[in-house]
């Protein structure tokens, strides 16, 4: 066992998730950031520096903190100034250092406060006491409400095609703000100038029953947009519709293509074309109603049946049918073997084949005490630990090996001094490796994440950026580069053909060049190429892959929601053993989440296409390989899906899982309570590990078919 001697905690210790910034009091304007916050740097941190005694010892003679405004109202984008003082018993104003927190919702510009996401939020000053102080700090709390910016104006068209007379169609109206910004589920006001020519109803659709010029007009606070209309008699009298397959499987997408034409055969361009389908299932009792989805022309099965897809304009249409026949992709699942951890929580893991030439697996645990295991996996129905590793840190909580098995990466948080960091393992012996060196350079604030290639590494620094760091000597790693989004709290990277794509909660996926050149990057000057933000804002975690079938890249993109509060089934959090002494113990904790699947293709336009989405559960690490998905769900075990072809909708519902595995274990750290953290195919297996129940080997059985 190789064990790194902790340094003795500070009684002033900040825990590794607040990162405070400290800020002197003579600062009128203070310089505010989403937690955590960083220490300032160049002049600045000289001057904190030289009056960093001073300012703590006045600290203890804080009787009273005042902040102007005592409240603040801030527009999404504003920025307003806020000023502290400290006063002691006699009011005389004082210069104590302070820590200051904030939520996400409100950050830091020059100027002061500045709004980024509407709602209620809270900005907490709390003075910083010296070192060994049991006094309680004087704090204050600031409540903050961050508002919508004024709407400056409001734009109207149609949804498809022009507004001839005997169609309708949905009105699309956007409120946009005077920095180009669009308000979200805006309600708008609709009417008419002439309902004998075109009525509208509350929701903006709109019929064209007459002729001649009419305006359709959209208010919303106080501004009027307006669409006008000069209504005449459609052309169309026949529409032609064509479609990629006639014959697919439940979950393939049909590409869709619809012709307007007049008596003459011409194309009728702006015809208002809209899709709708007709179903005959298979099975009329186990098929539900609304089995498929028509976007982007893109038709997308649920269910086996019949289909018939129509275009129509007005009074006119074209169909042609499809039939959609069941995946048929279930196969069986074999547990091959078990590393069990039952007295401690198992985190991430890593399988790889050393340069021994056998197979390893290293193992993280969370909240308990820095250990990391190493196990020889080469027979993986006979697991066997070879060494345990103990580093100062509460939690290891990701662990991961270089592609050429050189090196590993093990990540710190919760480190008694504070340092943090990650540690760098020499695999030359992957049964028993040797710690080459413990890098923390700018990592002070906990690492969550890293992700190691041959001669770089991409290792996060408190949550809040990540740096680039040359691997070409293990024992003296140098930072070449970083990458920081103002503002953005991140989770997680992975580099896939010199494009770093990092998940960062609520700014989404955010892609880098690091070294592909097409935008410019390198590992020592990385060019953010751009983000794309994902609904719920719980962006944790990424895997781009390219499919060969079809030549798309895709970004398979996880959240991370502990805990359901909101939902029916909102359960506990609970991450102790069985205690008989304390209720509540031992019972599996409840999470929610899903993947969000996002096309790169373009990767100057990228969006999202299709999700996977199991009810009840919450998604963790993700791992997609020979267009199969490999999803740790937590407490929803390893699933196992088909992600062939293009993909649309909720894969899910499509039948595309394989197999389902939920690895219970009697005597696991909390028993019977699958939790499972990350898992990745190898050499025809599948491991995994689990929060309760340590690391799994199994096997898909081959595929069959039932003959009648």
């Amino acid at each position: 066992m190789h064990q790194r001697t902790p340094a003795l905690p500070s009684p002033h210790t900040t825990p590794h998730r607040a990162h405070p910034r400290m800020v002197p009091a003579a600062l009128a304007v203070l310089l505010l950031a989403a937690l955590p916050l960083l220490a300032p740097q160049g002049t600045l941190a000289a001057q904190v520096q030289a009056e960093e005694e001073t300012e703590l010892a006045h600290g203890l003679e804080v009787a009273e903190l005042q902040v102007e405004p005592g409240e603040l109202q801030v527009r999404v984008g504003e920025t307003v100034p806020i000023s502290v003082r400290a006063l002691d018993a006699d009011g005389n104003t004082l210069s104590p250092r302070y820590l200051i927190r904030s939520s996400r919702g409100i950050g830091m510009t020059e100027e002061g406060l500045q709004g980024r996401e509407v709602g209620d939020h809270q900005l907490l000053i709390i003075v910083a006491l010296p070192p060994g102080s049991d006094a309680e700090p004087a704090t204050i709390t600031v409540p903050v409400e961050v508002l919508w910016p004024a709407v400056e104006r409001i734009e109207v068209e149609p949804a498809a095609g022009a507004l001839y007379t005997g169609t309708d169609q949905r009105l699309r109206a956007i409120a946009v703000h005077a920095d180009g910004s669009r308000r979200p589920a805006a309600s708008f006001r609709w009417s008419t100038s002439d309902p004998d020519i075109a009525r509208v109803d509350d929701h903006g659709h709109v019929a064209v029953e007459g002729e001649g010029p009419v305006t359709l007009v959209a208010e919303f606070e106080g501004v009027r947009g307006e669409l006008e209309v000069d209504a005449r008699p459609l052309p169309a009298t026949r529409i032609e519709v064509e479609t990629s397959h006639t014959h697919v499987k439940a979950g393939d997408v049909v590409t869709l293509d619809a012709r307007a034409l007049d008596e003459a055969g011409a194309p009728v361009a702006d015809a208002p074309l809209e899709w709708t389908y007709t179903y005959v299932p298979d099975d009329s009792i186990v098929a539900p109603g609304a089995v498929a989805s028509i976007r982007d022309d893109r038709f997308v099965a649920r269910f086996p049946g019949e289909y018939t897809v129509r275009a129509r304009a007005g009074g006119v249409s074209g169909w042609q049918t499809i039939r959609v026949d069941s995946r048929d992709v279930v196969r069986s699942i074999e547990t091959l073997g078990q590393g069990r951890m039952d007295h401690r929580r198992t985190s991430d893991f890593w399988v790889f084949e050393g340069v021994d030439g056998r197979d390893y697996a290293l193992t993280g645990t969370w909240g308990s005490g820095g250990w990391t295991y190493v196990w020889d996996v080469t027979d993986p129905t006979a697991i066997v630990m070879t060494d345990s590793i103990q580093v100062d840190a509460r939690t290891v909580n990701d662990v991961k090996v270089s592609p050429d098995a050189r090196y590993a990466t093990l990540t710190l948080e919760g480190a008694s001094d504070r340092r943090n960091g990650v540690v760098i393992l020499d695999m030359a012996n992957p049964a028993h490796p040797e710690i080459a060196t413990e890098y923390d350079e700018g990592l002070t604030g906990g690492v969550h994440n890293a992700f190691p290639m041959d001669d770089y590494l991409y290792v996060l620094s408190a949550g809040e950026r990540y740096l680039i760091v040359d691997m070409a000597d293990l024992r003296n790693p140098v930072t070449v580069g970083e990458v920081d989004i103002p503002g953005s709290r991140i989770h997680d990277v992975w580099v896939h053909d010199g494009i770093a794509y990092s998940a960062e909660w609520q700014t989404g996926v955010v892609m880098t060049d690091v070294g592909n050149g097409r935008w410019g990057g390198s590992p020592e000057n990385p060019v953010v190429v751009n983000t794309l933000a994902l609904p719920g804002g719980n962006t944790h975690a990424v895997f781009p892959y390219y499919q060969e079938e079809t030549g798309r890249f895709y970004i398979f993109a996880g959240d991370e929601i502990i805990g359901r509060s909101g939902f029916a089934l909102e359960g506990g959090n609970n991450r102790a053993p069985y205690d008989p002494d304390v209720p509540g113990t031992g019972t599996p904790r409840n999470t929610a989440g899903y993947i969000h699947i996002l096309d790169y293709t373009d990767p100057e336009n990228p969006k999202k296409v299709a999700r996977y989405h199991v009810p009840e559960y919450g998604t963790h690490n993700i791992w997609v390989e020979d267009d199969i998905l490999y999803q740790a769900y937590y407490e929803g075990g390893l699933r196992v899906v088909d992600v062939s072809g293009e993909l649309a909708g909720n894969l899910y519902e499509q039948g595309r899982e394989i197999a389902v595995f939920k690895p219970n274990d009697p005597v696991g750290y909390v028993a019977n309570a699958p939790t499972t953290w990350s898992a990745m195919p190898f050499k025809g297996n599948i491991f995994l590990s689990d929060a309760n129940s340590g690391l799994w080997a199994v096997q898909l059985e081959p595929e069959t078919r039932v003959v009648p």
